[in-house]
């Protein structure tokens, strides 16, 4: 079916420009645990310490040249120096020694039983300095990041799928391998292996043989795998790795980005990812003779899309899914130009509103067209299909931004340690969403019931069921001056449940609670604060409740990174019935600005006159929940 970008007044913009091959490779994704087993490595894609530079587009196609990846910022903590002492520096564990001194490593040691940190020492990326300086040929570090492979090979023999760390970081270890090879030959100045070298190939078949037999599937998992065993057989010519290896990303493509630019992933950060792991298959096939046909630019062109609409007024991506707080890569001739630069080059989008079939709104006031791009107001809404790969229990949520900073955040991501931090991170509690105490951590399929996009307000309308004989609506009306949010969450049940509807803040909020109706949060000595009101419609307010900080059950935190979290501030509007229906108005302003509501009936339709900074709107809700502007 054709792509449904969006619903709105003008045409649907598609970009017409030639997208570079391949960009920044922030790092890389794995596979989620399954079936309850021992936690398996999964590394966010946004942990490098610093972005590598986009690689140049690719150039003419040459024969059996495999492009050596970068080492995703691994490298970076990890100097000659340490690998000469075998120290090995990985995220916040202190550098930790894993050897003899000689290159004999300890392969099963993790000090803090860290399942990314083991993961990543198994991947061999953190010798990417070494292998460099070899290639320029420095013997020393040549023989030193030699001995540590080769022990690596000695140490696992294949098949090393019974060791979590050794199996899932096989494409990577792979491509460390190749890459190693290369600087081997232009380090030593030859062009085949010495005999003292002919490990090296043997390893390489063997992981080319561990590739085609465990092969992920149509996500970035597998697109790696796919692009290391074709790095196998280019290094190798062997034009029947190469052969398989195509013919699983040519069915890939399909999934991995669908016709309207959405991944598979349910995540934005790994969406980014995505896009640069393409551009690298791209480069890669040219570079070793094999056309890439025309899919997978076609569909990293409407990714471009996706990415440059979730970009926020700051910047950055809303952190959906298994997503650190990241930056939109500017990638020159692409939309993310303007969206990444904050306008400040590019040119600039038509689109205001995209709506995508795999589950996402993405919505703003303008591209900076009348007021500057960082005073735009910008939000996400999450629904769609039930949970998966890098997915959270994200349904209906939404994050918002206004004024130059974010005023409704998501959770965030805690890293791939299983523990009460990542069931929080991942469930309902974490997100800005009407939530049931006692439904299952599983949401269901979330449906898109109705949309009304027009110049001023955009209005949506969500069902589900949240559990069993729980239904769920969340109706969304957002609008532009004044820049506000308006929600209202309803559920129903034959039996008495816990309801709340829940806001998360951002960590350097503090918040005022004045009555049932209205809590302020703000930072102390900014100019911008947020109005949280709870406004009584078919059912009476309840005390407003604020939680900020706590481990039992764990609650109110943000997760910037997967190494750092904050106490962040949650309010929460409850009821406790059969039913529940919560009316909020979130109304970013400046800090000295009043805010404040009546309300009356028109039949059996509710006005609610809201005065925000001395400007007055007044919006309509009906019975079954639809809400629209009048004024």
């Amino acid at each position: 079916m054709p792509a449904r970008h969006l619903r709105t007044m003008g045409p649907t913009w598609r970009s017409l420009v030639v997208l570079i091959a391949s960009t920044a490779v922030l790092a890389v994704a794995l596979v989620l645990p399954r079936g309850g087993a021992e936690p398996q490595a999964a590394p966010d894609p946004t942990i490098s310490r610093r972005p590598e530079p986009p690689t140049a587009p690719p150039t003419p196609a040459r024969r059996n040249t495999y492009t050596c990846p970068a080492y995703s910022g691994i490298d970076y903590a990890n100097p000659v120096a340490n690998l000469y002492h075998d120290t090995y520096n990985w995220g916040t564990t202190p550098p930790t020694k894993i050897g003899d001194g000689k290159g004999n490593i300890n392969w099963r040691v993790n000090p803090d039983k860290n399942p990314s940190w083991y993961m990543w020492l198994h991947s061999l990326r953190w010798l990417g300095q070494g292998i460099n300086a070899a290639a320029k040929g420095d013997k020393r570090a040549l023989q030193r990041v030699t001995a540590i492979a080769h022990d690596w090979v000695v140490d696992n023999p294949y098949s090393w799928k019974s060791d979590v760390g050794a199996y899932e970081s096989t494409m990577h270890r792979t491509n460390v391998l190749i890459c190693l090879r290369q600087a081997t030959l232009s380090g030593l100045h030859v062009a085949q292996l010495p005999p003292a070298y002919a490990w090296l190939d043997k390893a390489l078949l063997d992981h080319a043989w561990f590739l085609q037999k465990n092969w992920s599937g149509d996500w970035n998992h597998g697109t790696d795998e796919s692009l290391a065993l074709f790095g196998i057989g280019c290094t190798l010519n062997r034009t029947d790795l190469k052969t398989v290896a195509v013919n699983r990303l040519t069915s890939a493509i399909k999934t991995s980005i669908d016709t309207q630019g959405s991944t598979n992933e349910q995540s934005t950060a790994y969406a980014q990812f995505n896009y640069a792991l393409w551009g690298r298959a791209i480069d890669v096939l040219q570079k070793c003779g094999v056309d890439p046909g025309t899919t997978i630019k076609a569909r990293r062109r409407e990714l471009a899309t996706w990415l440059a609409l979730a970009t926020n007024s700051l910047g950055n991506l809303p952190q959906l899914g298994d997503s650190e707080v990241v930056r939109t890569v500017p990638v020159a001739g692409t939309v993310l130009e303007y969206a990444g630069t904050l306008g400040a080059r590019g040119i600039r989008p038509t689109q205001r509103i995209g709506i995508f079939d795999a589950g996402y709104i993405f919505g703003r006031t303008g591209w900076g067209e009348t007021r500057s791009f960082t005073q735009e107001s910008t939000y996400s809404i999450r629904f769609g299909p039930t949970r998966k790969l890098h997915g959270h229990e994200d349904h209906t949520s939404v994050t918002y931004t206004s004024h130059g900073r974010d005023i409704l955040i998501d959770g965030g991501h805690s890293g791939y340690k299983w523990d009460d931090w990542r069931s929080w991170a991942k469930s309902q509690f974490s997100h800005n969403e009407l939530t049931v105490e006692s439904t299952a951590s599983e949401h269901p399929e979330t449906k898109l019931t109705r949309s009304a996009i027009k110049p001023t307000s955009e209005f949506y309308e969500l069902k589900d069921q949240l559990g069993p004989g729980i239904d769920r609506t969340r109706g969304v009306l957002v609008l532009k001056d004044p820049d506000l949010m308006v929600v209202l969450d309803r559920g129903t049940s034959s039996s008495q449940h816990s309801y709340s509807t829940l806001w998360h803040l951002p960590e350097d909020q503090k918040v005022v609670v004045a009555g049932n109706d209205r809590a302020v949060a703000q930072k102390p000595g900014d100019r911008v604060k947020t109005t949280l009101l709870q406004i009584p419609f078919q059912q009476e307010t309840t005390p407003i409740e604020v939680t900020t900080g706590q481990t039992s059950p764990v609650q109110g935190w943000h997760y910037t990174t997967i190494d750092r979290k904050l106490p962040a501030s949650v309010v929460q509007f409850n009821r406790t019935d059969r039913n529940a229906s919560i009316l909020s108005v979130i109304a970013p302003t400046r800090a000295n600005a009043a805010v404040s509501y009546t309300t009356s009936w028109q039949g059996s339709r509710m006005l609610l006159n809201l005065t925000v900074d001395g400007t007055t709107t007044v919006i309509g809700i009906s019975a079954e929940g639809t809400m629209q502007r009048i004024k």
